[in-house]
């Protein structure tokens, strides 16, 4: 079966005059591929254990749970806001509505009662990744919008992608909470994770964000949201490289055999 068959069978055909959906789909590809290189050679966006490389001690700067918030609460009303926007477009289409919803819902809930940080969030950053959240967000809803009336795939993924994405969700939040143990109130040191995926990769947390986004493609069956998903598991797995080499940098202790995201491979 060629590339282009088997893309139909999985996924709706392009609707007619969105060749910008195309554009952007192809886009997005291209300049995360491009950040996960860059990551994976140490230049990393600042945040996290990262958020002081190459930054001036001027920079505007936000308390990171604040940070966080400004980043993903757009995005969470926007995935509300499609339910009135787009009413009764079908099951998927629901499905999809109610995954972005949940995982924003979640991310703002571990932002306010999970993750304890370790130094501030500079507000060029979080602007960048609220607008890049929003608009993914807005052209992958829209790009569902646009299959109405064409033509199912042969393939039905919607209820296999609900598991990947519930699989993915809860094993992303069972990773950061035990991130979040590491840490006692008010401090800010690194430690080596322990416990559930830690002993195999050190970043199980992305491993599993892959996954639900792996749940949401599906549930989808849209090349842009297949497209946005490899390109978010490119820069996930370059972030990954360059947090391990962090770890083998700092910690004389840090067991070799653990890999970056993929256990045994990567």
């Amino acid at each position: 079966m060629g590339t282009s068959m088997f893309a139909q069978v999985i996924m709706y055909p392009p609707p007619p005059l969105t060749s910008y959906i195309t554009v952007m789909a192809l886009v997005v590809v291209v300049l995360e591929a491009i950040a996960g290189i860059l990551e994976s050679r140490g230049k990393h966006l600042r945040l996290s254990k990262f958020s002081n490389v190459g930054t001036k001690k001027s920079a505007l700067k936000l308390s990171g749970k604040m940070g966080m918030l400004t980043a993903y609460t757009p995005s969470f009303l926007l995935s509300l806001a499609s339910f009135g926007v787009f009413p009764n477009e079908g099951l998927r289409f629901l499905l999809l509505k109610s995954a972005f919803t949940f995982h924003f819902f979640k991310r703002i809930c571990e932002v306010l009662f999970v993750h304890k940080y370790s130094g501030p969030m500079f507000v060029d950053v979080a602007i960048m990744l609220s607008l890049s959240y929003f608009i993914q967000t807005t052209l992958m809803i829209y790009a569902q919008h646009l299959t109405q009336g064409l033509q199912e795939p042969q393939v039905d993924l919607k209820y296999i992608g609900i598991v990947i994405f519930v699989v993915g969700l809860c094993g992303n939040f069972y990773h950061h909470y035990l991130l979040s143990k590491l840490r006692g109130d008010g401090k800010k040191e690194y430690k080596i994770p322990k416990g559930g995926l830690f002993n195999l990769v050190i970043c199980p947390h992305y491993l599993f964000e892959i996954l639900g986004f792996v749940g949401v493609s599906c549930i989808a069956q849209t090349m842009y949201t297949f497209f946005f998903t490899l390109g978010s598991a490119i820069i996930l797995m370059g972030r990954s490289y360059g947090t391990r080499k962090w770890y083998l940098s700092k910690f004389e202790d840090f067991p070799k055999d653990v890999k970056a995201v993929i256990p045994f491979v990567f």
